[in-house]
């Protein structure tokens, strides 16, 4: 197997949780995992090449079995591009693809695929129709057995926002939080590095953060969206990353199949009121109570590590495209009960 990912060659913050997966999968396999530095093409090759006009450094690969690449988006199938002759290297040709209602961002290179995974089952039909390939459906995860805490510590971040917060929302909490009469902390943007090798060094510093939050914001994608920015009702890695750490999740829930499916244990979310004001004081009575959340914090990371363990997505697709389960991948799936039964 070869596992393509574009986080090694252009590592992001906001994927690095899609990024893991690509990691375990080259673990699990034994796959060789290579990433293609991508370059702007002229204007008349973007047009014949690449919707999106990307292409691709080439890369030595002598092909093998199994070729898996890790998307962040659809216009990430361009990749195997970097490949000369990549349909005749390798039996199967799969992608798993994270933002994959991103529809303008499907490029012609689709078409040489055996077959994809998406994250939304609205998403299955145009890959399906357009490119006559076969389209599965696979939810997002997250490394839990990595992630979820070892130790009980002091929770004495208020609030946590990371990346997007609607603007109205930030603007209210920047206002009654940081005043100095105020007895609470709201922690925004902590993250050092946006792009770069560093953002791989700094996640472990974003858990320790969310591991001494007690609210983690998370708004959808529909809530004050910016610009012409593609939106979709999915659950995102803020969601998983903020219920791992045993976080309370406020802000605004996403209204879909994927929420009601993945987000499906008691108060897994509290959505805050339309306006913010009223959100900032509802946030302040969560914080007043926050000794009434101990077990509710416990059901989350609980729920995380048995639901949506990346081995868990892992196991699903090797039956789906009847892959031999490799002995690790099993036995780590397997321990994943005893790790969620210390959050009983």
């Amino acid at each position: 197997m070869v596992v393509m990912s574009p986080g090694p060659k252009k590592p992001h913050a906001g994927w690095t949780a899609i990024d893991e997966l690509a990691f375990l999968i080259a673990h699990y396999f034994g796959a060789t995992l290579m990433s293609a530095a991508r370059k702007r093409s002229s204007p008349l090759l973007a047009r014949a090449r690449s919707r999106f006009g990307w292409t691709y450094e080439p890369l030595e690969c002598s092909g093998g079995d199994i070729l898996i690449v890790v998307a962040h988006s659809p216009g990430d199938l361009a990749m195997v591009s970097a490949i000369k002759n990549v349909r005749k290297k390798f039996r199967h040709i799969h992608a798993f693809i994270t933002d994959s209602y991103h529809y303008e961002g499907y490029v012609r290179e689709t078409a040489l695929f055996d077959s994809v995974s998406v994250t939304s089952t609205e998403d299955i039909d145009l890959p399906r129709t357009v490119y006559g390939i076969n389209v599965l459906h696979m939810y997002q995860g997250i490394d839990t057995l990595r992630w979820a805490p070892t130790t009980s510590v002091e929770r004495s971040i208020d609030v946590i926002g990371m990346g997007r917060i609607p603007a109205s929302f930030h603007s209210a909490f920047v206002a009654e939080f940081h005043q100095s009469k105020s007895p609470h902390l709201y922690l925004h943007s902590p993250i050092g590095h946006v792009s770069g090798p560093d953002v791989y060094n700094e996640r472990p510093m974003l858990f320790k953060l969310l591991q001494r939050s007690k609210i983690s914001l998370a708004f959808h994608l529909f809530c004050e969206p910016k610009q012409n920015r593609p939106r979709s009702m999915m659950v995102t890695s803020r969601w998983l990353e903020s219920l791992v750490s045993g976080c309370l999740v406020a802000g605004r829930r996403p209204e879909s199949q994927m929420a009601d499916d993945m987000l499906n244990w008691p108060n897994a979310t509290i959505d805050l009121p339309d306006d913010p004001s009223d959100a900032h004081e509802a946030l302040v009575q969560l914080l007043n109570r926050d000794s009434d959340f101990h077990d509710q914090r416990r059901l989350n990371i609980r729920q995380m590590v048995l639901q949506h363990d990346w081995r868990h997505r892992l196991l699903a697709l090797c039956a789906l495209l009847n892959w031999t389960i490799p002995p690790q991948l099993q036995q780590d799936a397997e321990s994943l009960s005893g790790l969620a039964d210390q959050f009983q």
